[in-house]
């Protein structure tokens, strides 16, 4: 997940109209994309699994201990115990809302300055440009991790909320860069020269103007940025520099290879969380690949 593709700009770019509204012709070719439907689907079974899931539960805490030590997936405990009798299945939906809530927010803040710097530094160019784009090479040449990794070690309490806003901080360089390169190309564009004659503003011709021409464009960077964050907050959880309080699916995987799971053979203690992480972001991927089809017509099979 770390390149987009290109950018099909939507509307005002073409002398002729389309013959049918953009949004009735996407929706016309996603209804009809498999792997746009397969992996909205998978998203959102595990998002509705997470969201409803917890509120199933008799007990609201997911590492209070409830049953049996180290006991296998029955009809009790559907996913089984660990080795201090904490309910496996109890701690996957909890870390499932926690998963998709560091994904929200890291990706979020991260496409939000990724586009105000993109924005204003391909429309407005000259020093302002060379401006943010030296902040940009400077954020991006950092070791983001190595940061993270930092930062996390000193702070004392640590949240999935304040995760995912450091998270957020240092992953938007890539982004700003291909928002700045995009922002270039339709500056020029006739439909913007309009606006700036008709006595439009800076902010008014970026988020009314080119904007909107490259909102499919945003929407799958968001989605890009959405599973990377939760690829590094699983990394970050799995070295045991996770959040202090509560349960994410990382944190589990990180609890099972302290507590030896994999050679006491509970496999059900790292299987799920494994398998949560990696359905979650691949699904993402094939949507993300779902959606280009449907918004480049050169990729369209039919």
């Amino acid at each position: 997940m770390s390149t987009l593709p290109e950018p099909v700009p939507e509307t005002a770019v073409t002398a002729e109209p389309p013959a049918a509204r953009p949004g009735s012709e996407w929706l016309h070719y996603a209804v009809r994309n498999p792997k746009l439907i397969i992996g909205a689907v998978v998203v959102a079974v595990l998002l509705a699994v997470g969201l409803v899931g917890p509120m199933l539960l008799d007990n609201g805490n997911p590492n209070e201990y409830v049953g049996p030590q180290a006991s296998a997936p029955d009809g009790t405990y559907w996913m089984g115990t660990t080795t201090f009798g904490q309910d496996v299945y109890a701690q996957f939906v909890h870390g499932l809302r926690a998963t998709f809530l560091v994904g929200v927010v890291g990706g979020a803040i991260a496409a939000v300055i990724a586009m105000l710097v993109g924005f204003i530094a391909g429309y407005r160019g000259g020093l302002v440009d060379e401006v943010l784009n030296m902040l940009t090479n400077v954020v991006l040449v950092i070791p983001a991790l190595a940061v993270l990794l930092i930062i996390n070690a000193y702070m004392g309490v640590r949240s999935v909320a304040v995760q995912g806003l450091f998270i957020g901080l240092t992953s938007w360089p890539w982004a700003a860069r291909a928002i700045r390169a995009q922002t270039f190309s339709l500056r020029t564009r006739e439909f913007v020269d309009l606006a700036r004659l008709s006595g439009s503003g800076t902010w008014r011709i970026v988020f009314r103007e080119i904007a909107p021409n490259m909102s499919s464009y945003l929407f799958m960077m968001f989605i890009l940025l959405f599973g990377g964050s939760i690829l590094i907050a699983s990394s970050l959880d799995f070295i045991g520099l996770g959040p202090t309080e509560g349960v994410s699916l990382g944190l589990m995987l990180q609890s099972a290879q302290q507590w030896s799971a994999l050679q006491l053979g509970m496999w059900w203690w790292f299987v799920p969380p494994g398998a949560g992480i990696t359905a979650i972001v691949g699904a993402l991927y094939v949507a993300n690949v779902g959606l280009d089809e449907v918004f480049n017509p050169k990729l369209r099979e039919s």
